[in-house]
């Protein structure tokens, strides 16, 4: 049988352990979300953990759809989002337990893009509107050559699929003809290497491809900051509650207010927060 003492050290040698644990999980973040955020995310991280060496930031970029579920499951730290949360999953966090709070971290415009040998320079959001929904499929119908217009469309897990959709499409069904990929950069890609592809990703993207004006205006941050460009919109990230001053992920996910922090967003190609 443990005398008295025995199990006064075991239970102090069970605080310790605890104790140890808890400051081991305060130094871990693990992220994930939006592939849009994801550059900010990863320039937040890579920033941080420079200046703190004994912090470990993980960023995943599996869409603004499993951010959410990750706040909601409580799995993540930081749930990163090119979308608000929806009602339904406020709801289904707060039926959890969990207090989703929102951190707008930068602004984005969602750019057209074409294959840069397209000599198309401009669309409506009302033309564009009408080759997601498959009433336009030929380039010609809208001063192009005479080539069938191939629509490469975000995932619907995506927050900028969601946003297209709220901003453009007005929720009209999109063309049993569109192609869905699961990234910014896939998208990307495909439009590079395909004539008659057309799609859509944020401004951080926009390299190797020709972004059109939507409504005559260009895809750039002064119009975004004006909010001039018709395709405009937040980017999120959220932490279950409000973290406490001082600890690493407040540190962390508070990076867009400093000086510091709007030049990392500024370098990844989006807009800081004035």
């Amino acid at each position: 049988m443990q005398t008295q003492k025995q199990l006064l050290i075991a239970g102090l040698v069970a605080l310790t352990v605890a104790a140890a644990q808890a400051a081991g999980d305060a130094k871990k973040i693990v992220v994930d979300g939006s592939t849009t955020v994801g550059p900010i995310a990863k320039a937040f991280a890579e920033y941080y953990m420079k200046a703190h060496p004994d912090v470990n930031i993980t960023v995943s970029e599996s869409g603004s759809g499993n951010g959410a579920k990750g706040i909601i499951n409580g799995s993540i730290d930081v749930g990163t989002m090119s979308r608000a949360m929806k009602t339904e999953e406020l709801d289904a966090a707060k039926g959890k337990k969990r207090n989703p709070v929102q951190h707008i971290v930068a602004f984005d415009g969602i750019a057209a893009v074409v294959h840069p040998s397209n000599p198309v320079k401009n669309l409506s959001k009302d033309q564009l509107r009408d080759i997601y929904t498959g009433e336009i499929n030929n380039w010609k119908k809208v001063g192009g050559p005479d080539l069938k217009i191939v629509v490469i469309s975000r995932d619907t897990n995506s927050g900028t699929y969601e946003t297209f959709q709220e901003k453009v499409t007005k929720s009209e069904r999109v063309t049993d003809r569109a192609e869905y990929v699961g990234s910014n950069g896939a998208v990307r890609q495909r439009v590079q290497s395909t004539p008659g592809a057309i799609g859509y990703v944020g401004l951080a993207f926009t390299e190797g491809v020709k972004a059109l004006t939507v409504n005559e205006i260009e895809a750039t941050t002064d119009n975004v900051i004006s909010k001039k460009y018709p395709i405009s919109r937040g980017l999120f990230m959220y932490t279950d509650g409000a973290p406490a001053a001082g600890t690493a992920l407040a540190d962390y996910v508070g990076l867009y207010k400093t000086a510091d922090g709007k030049k990392l967003v500024g370098d990844q190609g989006y807009v800081p927060v004035q």
